[in-house]
């Protein structure tokens, strides 16, 4: 199979991101509101916990959207899947600390880890699109951290938003692929 075509079926299959990006979305918001109106230690909770939920939930919408769910076993894509999603665990002992080092650091560390895990979506996809979302995560991360870190809860508010405008903007990419062919 050819890089081109891989990518292709991934963008397909995957919706441009969509699904993803917005069960992942609902997620940040979710632990937004619960860090904003309950307490910072249930909304990094809720968001830790529930990140392993984020794939899962996607097939699940992927399947309720009535499209199917997985890629041809012969692309090789998957396997590049499989490793891009083992780095937000692999880093969680760095937002840890950041965090025990300062509370308020903790969404502006897991928006860093988020957007870099995004970069690899660039070849994944084959849409340049995710390397904007990661620069967004990233910059906004760094910013928020060191300049905007005053509300414990700003980062989880901006990255669920951000989220869900780049999930329905890769849907409209793969889609208006998809009745381009």
């Amino acid at each position: 199979m050819e890089i081109a075509d891989a990518q292709r079926e991934v963008r397909s299959v995957f919706v441009g991101g969509f699904p993803g990006q917005i069960v992942s979305g609902i997620l940040w918001l979710l632990s937004a509101g619960l860090a904003t109106w309950s307490s910072p230690r249930l909304g990094i909770g809720v968001l830790v916990v529930g990140g392993a939920l984020i794939y899962p939930g996607a097939l699940v919408l992927l399947r309720v959207m009535g499209r199917r769910a997985s890629l041809d076993a012969g692309n090789p894509m998957g396997q590049l899947a499989t490793q891009v999603a083992i780095t937000i665990p692999a880093n969680l002992p760095i937002v840890a600390g950041a965090t025990l080092y300062r509370l308020n650091w903790f969404y502006p560390a897991m928006m860093v880890v988020v957007g870099a895990h995004y970069f690899p979506f660039v070849f994944l996809y084959g849409m340049r699109l995710f390397a904007l979302l990661g620069a967004l995560l990233v910059g906004g991360g760094v910013a928020i951290g060191l300049y905007f870190g005053g509300r414990f809860d700003s980062g989880a508010w901006f990255t669920g938003v951000l989220l869900l405008i780049f999930g329905i903007v890769g849907r409209s990419v793969a889609l208006s692929e998809e009745r381009g062919r």
